[in-house]
């Protein structure tokens, strides 16, 4: 039981810091209703729940849960409902020979899912967080990502100048592809 409520006030803690952060960000280009209602979703009993059972402090329990179960009802739920995710935006394309594609996501959530990836690379890493974190973990992984190009494009373009430019630089240049 002890453990249970470790994970309990670690999990609440981690995705708490993740949500006031991204909401810092978000404020700070100007995407007010998005920092609000960013991550929401994690409240919820399928997602905080699997956050209990699976909290490390230092990886996403819905990968945990992957690797335990085979796949994980938390993130299917989360993605689902949050459209900072480009998993959110893969759909059948308009014949049916293209088969499942990335849809070309509105450039306010592209915004938010590079402010996401910042941040959670801020709240995992601590310490060890450098501008070229997020881009690091992105590239890591981009090849398999089912992305539209032009998304795609974009959210390359934001990792790469936080992590030559710095994130001043940065965020100014947000707001300016925002208004």
């Amino acid at each position: 039981m002890e453990d249970k409520v470790k994970n309990f006030i670690g999990h609440f803690k981690t995705i708490t810091n993740h949500k006031l952060l991204v909401m810092k960000y978000c404020f700070r280009v100007g995407l007010y209703k998005q920092g609000i209602l960013h991550d929401l979703s994690k409240y919820t009993w399928v997602e905080f729940s699997t956050g209990i059972k699976y909290y490390r402090g230092t990886v996403s329990p819905n990968g945990i849960q992957k690797l335990e179960e085979g796949y994980s009802m938390a993130w299917l739920h989360h993605k689902g409902r949050n459209k900072h995710h480009f998993e959110y935006w893969i759909d059948y394309g308009v014949r049916e020979e293209e088969g499942l594609k990335g849809m070309k996501m509105p450039d306010k959530y592209v915004v938010e899912m590079f402010i996401d990836r910042m941040c959670a690379s801020k709240n995992y890493l601590k310490d060890q967080y450098t501008n070229s974190s997020p881009l690091e973990y992105y590239n890591a992984r981009k090849e398999y990502y089912v992305m539209n190009e032009s998304s795609r494009e974009l959210l390359e373009s934001l990792l790469n100048k936080l992590a030559t430019e710095g994130e001043v630089c940065t965020l100014k240049y947000i707001k300016e592809i925002l208004k």
